[in-house]
Parts: structure tokens; C-alpha cells; sequence
């Protein structure tokens, strides 16, 4: 009887074991963007569950239309040449946005700064902005710091949506239109020509070989 006893217990917590590992994870349905998209009803979490950076756009795009911020338009799905929003703000610049909804895991690179960067002129922008919902890798954090191209992270993102939906509304505005963080203070720093420049040394030794 007690080997009995003994040998139901195994059966059982083996049973259990194995329905914890062949049960299938719960996974979260997404998170659906209409075109009357309310800002008050989303959070990080509805953002997470996007199916793509387009519902992420429409949400931003309708987020500084309530913040009252004039000339806010959301540029063209095809040829946006690197922005996906532009506005003015209160000083009166206009500023171009290119959003990336990215997984936490997804950092964002080179590309985005490269990219809203370049597109400032076409837009006639004298400010440019990335927001993500992911984090900046190093070296998009240091061109972004070359260029004067503000980066707002997922930190950045949950404290603005927390501002707004507290009626906070000028406080979202100062996260937004803080000054980035620059790694240049003045031409001069060029001038100095102490900066250390990286250089592709095989080319150096081509040339110098004649070949």
C-alpha cells in the first residue's frame, strides 16, 4: 500500500511537469489603431501589442494633435524621406519625428538618426526627433549627439503618456522639446583637430602600396 501511495505521487507531479511544459503560452491579442484613436486609453502596453510602426505613427500623430501643437501632419506611408511626423512647437520650429515601435530586445540603430537627420531640409525642419519604444544602441546615441538629433526612449515614452493622461499636458511638451544632448559645445572642438578619427587601414596600406 505505502509503494502504492509512493508510486501515484510520482505519477502525479510527473503529469504535472509535463502539462507545464507541452501547455501552449498565453499570448496577448494586438492591439487594434482606429481612425478615432483616443491617447487617453493607451498605455506602453497597448503600444507592445501593435502590429506594426504605422499604428505607432497614428498614435503619436493624434497624441501632439491633442497637446495642441500647429502644423502636425503624419507624412506619407511611401517617400516620407525619413520622417513619419512633422510639427511646430512653441518656439515656433518646425520639427520632424521618426518613430520606431521596436520589442524591448530591438534596439534602435544608425539608420533612424542617418535618416531624420537628412530629411530636416526637405521639410523645411530646423529640430529632429526619434521616439522608440525600445532603447538606442551606442553608436546611435553618439551620432544622435554629433548631429543635435534628440532621442526619447521607452523611458522617455512611459513618462510622457503618465503626463498626459494627468492633464500634464505642458509637462509632455518640455520632455519633448528639451534640448538633446550634445557632444559638441563649438566649432572650435574641430578646430583643435584632436578628435580621434577611426580610419579604414587597409585602404591606407593599398594606396601606399600602389595597389
Amino acid at each position: 500500500m505505502y509503494i502504492f501511495v509512493i508510486v501515484s505521487v510520482i505519477a502525479v507531479l510527473i503529469a504535472l511537469v509535463l502539462l507545464r511544459l507541452f501547455k501552449k503560452p498565453r499570448v496577448q491579442e494586438p492591439y487594434k489603431v482606429t481612425q478615432d484613436i483616443d491617447p487617453y486609453k493607451i498605455g506602453i502596453n497597448e503600444i507592445d501589442r501593435m502590429e506594426d510602426g504605422k499604428d505607432f505613427e497614428m498614435y503619436l500623430f493624434r497624441l501632439f494633435r491633442c497637446l495642441g501643437y500647429s502644423d502636425t501632419y503624419k507624412t506619407q506611408d511611401t517617400r516620407d524621406y525619413g520622417a513619419d511626423l512633422v510639427f511646430t512647437d512653441r518656439e515656433g520650429y518646425r520639427n520632424v519625428i521618426q518613430a520606431k515601435r521596436y520589442a524591448i530586445t530591438n534596439l534602435v540603430g544608425l539608420s533612424a538618426v542617418q535618416e531624420v537627420y537628412s530629411c530636416m531640409r526637405f521639410y523645411r525642419a530646423k529640430k529632429s526627433i526619434v521616439i522608440t519604444s525600445s532603447k538606442y544602441t551606442p553608436p546611435c546615441e553618439k551620432l544622435a549627439s554629433f548631429n543635435g538629433v534628440k532621442l526619447l526612449d521607452r523611458n522617455d515614452l512611459i513618462k510622457m503618456i503618465e503626463l498626459f493622461k494627468s492633464q500634464e499636458h505642458e509637462k509632455v511638451k518640455d520632455i519633448i522639446e528639451a534640448e538633446p544632448y550634445m557632444s559638441l559645445d563649438s566649432w572650435d572642438d574641430y578646430r583643435n583637430n584632436d578628435k580621434l578619427i577611426q580610419k579604414d587601414r587597409k585602404a591606407e596600406k593599398l594606396i601606399a602600396s600602389g595597389n
